[in-house]
């Protein structure tokens, strides 16, 4: 059956419908919204609409925090710092109105943005042990989603001659990335939270507004895709700030840095969104080379807290090294003596004479 016409989308018994392949589908959301206005051309897309907020409900301080990440990122070089000039500018205000993306970067008004965040007791959603509700512009709800998933990771620390390294279970650059993917390409009119789940094997991230038609995460990761913008005003925004790409790199970005750490992810496309999966360190199946280091990083952390409880009472170098059941004096300077006095964990009774045979040392 052929036909034309100038009216897409076409209905069959009401329902829209589309050829992919050899099948007849039912029309995603999106593609129909979208052809609807490619049909009429007019831009009818939410982030563009005027909303009732004005620039005296821009939140000042997140409004001058982007702007100088954006200078600082040289992705914004003019001089101008006045919140309706730059807004303008950016092409987020109209009169002294702010469209529905200004209004969702820069306004704490508790209407647009919503960020639900709950952690489980389990591999399940069975028993929260905690629940929270957020609204607020999506500068702000990006900090709490980050922080709130530092805090709830686990995380090692690796120790070197003088240095001491604090290693998060999940790649902070991955997880910052999901975060502002979540807010920079969700369905804002959709009526759904961003969600952030905590579970004992993994973390998921998810945003309403269902993966561009036709498209998988794979061909993102693989990167021989254009990028599809839902939210086009946001993301241009927030690539001047540098929070956001604008090349379709996101997922490649986030897998790389996963891939580098030992973390596995997983990207998940529900009807109805998004999903990024991090999976935790503590369910990863590591090598034998891998857990030893694991094995050896806790020991050794576990003898540094009790040299430092041990040495609330000033103690010289021979009674540390009893203490720790080391017998080299080299392994004990370089392993932990000068480590921990570099650290500042640790100080000397006799700061202007380190050689002194009187010499202590106490803990911090």
């Amino acid at each position: 059956m052929r036909f034309e016409g100038s009216r897409c989308p076409y209905l069959a018994y009401n329902v829209p419908r589309i050829r992919v392949a050899d099948e007849d589908l039912v029309m995603d959301q999106d593609t129909y919204d979208s052809m609807i206005r490619k049909r009429d051309n007019v831009d009818y897309s939410w982030e563009k609409r005027v909303s009732k907020y004005t620039i005296d409900d821009v939140d000042e301080d997140t409004f001058s925090e982007y702007l100088g990440k954006a200078k600082e990122a040289l992705r914004i070089d003019f001089e101008d710092t006045d919140v309706k000039i730059v807004l303008d500018k950016l092409e987020l205000i109209e009169g002294d109105y702010l469209l529905n993306a200004g209004v969702a970067l820069f306004c704490d008004c508790g209407i647009v943005n919503e960020l639900q965040i709950a952690k489980f007791a389990s591999d399940e959603r069975l028993t929260f042990t905690d629940i929270r509700r957020y609204s607020g512009s999506v500068m702000e709800l990006k900090k709490k989603a980050e922080q709130y998933i530092i805090d709830a990771m686990d995380w090692r620390v690796e120790f070197g001659n003088l240095t001491r390294r604090e290693i998060p279970e999940i790649p902070l650059d991955a997880i910052r990335e999901a975060i502002t993917n979540s807010f920079g390409h969700r369905m804002f009119d959709s009526g759904q939270s961003n969600e952030i789940t905590i579970f004992k094997n993994r973390i998921e991230i998810y945003n309403p507004g269902a993966f561009p038609a036709n498209k998988t995460p794979e061909s993102y990761v693989v990167g021989n895709q254009r990028p599809i913008r839902r939210n086009p005003l946001i993301a241009r925004t927030l690539y001047y700030s540098k929070d956001m790409e604008s090349f379709a790199t996101g997922l490649k970005r986030i897998k790389d840095a996963c891939d580098k750490a030992g973390c596995k992810v997983e990207f998940e496309t529900p009807e109805d969104g998004f999903v990024v999966v991090f999976y935790r360190h503590g369910t990863q199946k590591l090598s034998g080379t891998a857990q030893k280091t694991a094995q050896k990083t806790a020991q050794k952390e576990k003898r540094i807290n009790a040299l430092l409880e041990y040495c609330k009472e000033p103690k010289d170098r021979e009674e540390m090294m009893k203490f720790l059941g080391i017998k080299h004096r080299t392994t004990f300077r370089n392993d932990y003596l000068n480590p921990l006095l570099a650290e500042g964990k640790i100080a000397m009774t006799i700061p202007d004479k380190p050689q002194s045979k009187n010499q202590k040392f106490y803990s911090v």
